[in-house]
């Protein structure tokens, strides 16, 4: 089923014209679950990986943070018993029978920590195809992102891994991709999802604007000149209205405008030549939440208020960043071989 994002509530260029030209065009991505080939465009899929090619590892540290580890076979097996117990609620409490119970007691127990390498996780696979707006080095039409499925210092997120190839050169197919025995938080561990992309544009996040800019947003004038009616909830902070509702939309996405909140508008920049970074791929807990239902694609509002199904239909991929935040993966736009770069927002 394609996804489509409703317009904007309004224009915000027509009331902030200086904002025209800062508009970028983003993809959204629509991850929902499904069971991706090799040859899909997916999250959580198989990847299009050389036969010939070691598998990725993650060197480490791996610091013990005081909880057992768990495998990836269990966080999916504790995740089927969820939602068969969901399928059986009563009201907003899911119904475990004694055999699924048991189960989950054995799997929170969990496993020793890992000493050594280890294997890491296949998170997105995007072919050029469904996303041109991808610019690949060279003759590559695919990208391909790997994590380590436990924090690492100094935040906590994974420590991601990123390949371009071409799809053409890769004739022997690995069959049966690697995972690592253990994994150090069930939310790095993606749900099989195909995507849909969807290109909308955006527009810079509210910490990125000029002070006038800000100023202009804050106004309740400028907001009734525009015949926008803000409710209880942005009559107290009008600019807010712009963060939610018209400039960049929540949920996994290629390029477009970063979100900031957690820390201040702080640009990236090139270890290697010192050109500003660009935002090239957000890993989102969320597709929408409280504040950003205006985004939720038309396909997805009849079941957008679901609270008791496994997975929520808001987070499909059942991926978690840092207690509900996403993971954003910048690229030099100077060249696509230097190293990337991550940030928590």
């Amino acid at each position: 089923m394609s996804r489509t994002t409703p317009p904007r509530p309004l224009d915000i260029t027509a009331v902030i014209p200086q904002l025209a030209p800062l508009a970028r065009t983003a993809t959204r991505l629509h991850p929902r679950a499904g069971s991706p080939s090799p040859n899909d465009s997916s999250v959580g899929g198989p990847l299009l990986w050389p036969a010939a090619q070691p598998w990725p590892h993650c060197e480490g540290p791996h610091v013990p943070d005081g909880n057992p580890a768990s495998s990836p076979e269990d966080v999916r097996m504790q995740r089927r018993i969820l939602a068969a117990a969901a399928s059986r609620s009563e009201g907003h409490h899911p119904r475990f029978t004694p055999e699924e119970m048991a189960i989950d007691q054995r799997i929170r127990a969990g496993h020793p920590w890992p000493d050594g390498p280890i294997t890491m996780l296949s998170v997105a696979q995007l072919y050029v195809r469904d996303i041109p707006q991808l610019r690949p080095p060279g003759r590559a039409d695919l990208l391909q992102v790997l994590w380590c499925p436990f924090d690492h210092p100094l935040e906590p997120k994974p420590r991601t891994a990123l390949f371009w190839r071409s799809a053409a050169t890769v004739t022997d197919v690995l069959t049966a991709p690697q995972e690592p025995a253990v994994v150090g938080f069930d939310g790095y561990v993606p749900e099989p999802c195909l995507l849909d992309p969807e290109q909308i544009t955006e527009y810079p996040n509210l910490m990125e604007l000029s002070d006038q800019l800000q100023e202009q947003l804050e106004d309740r004038n400028t907001w009734q000149v525009a015949g926008a009616e803000l409710d209880s909830y942005y009559e107290p902070a009008p600019a807010e209205y712009y963060r939610n509702e018209l400039s960049h939309a929540p949920g996994w996405k290629v390029y477009g405008w970063a979100n900031w909140g957690l820390t201040d508008s702080v640009p990236r920049f090139c270890d290697t030549c010192n050109a500003q970074m660009d935002p090239l791929l957000t890993i989102a807990t969320t597709e929408w939440d409280d504040g950003t239902r205006s985004w939720i694609p038309y396909e997805d509002q009849a079941h957008a208020t679901s609270s008791i199904t496994n997975p929520h239909p808001a987070n499909p991929t059942m991926v978690d960043i840092a207690g509900g935040n996403d993971l954003q993966l910048y690229a030099c736009p100077a060249s696509r071989d230097h190293p990337h770069t991550d940030l928590v927002q």
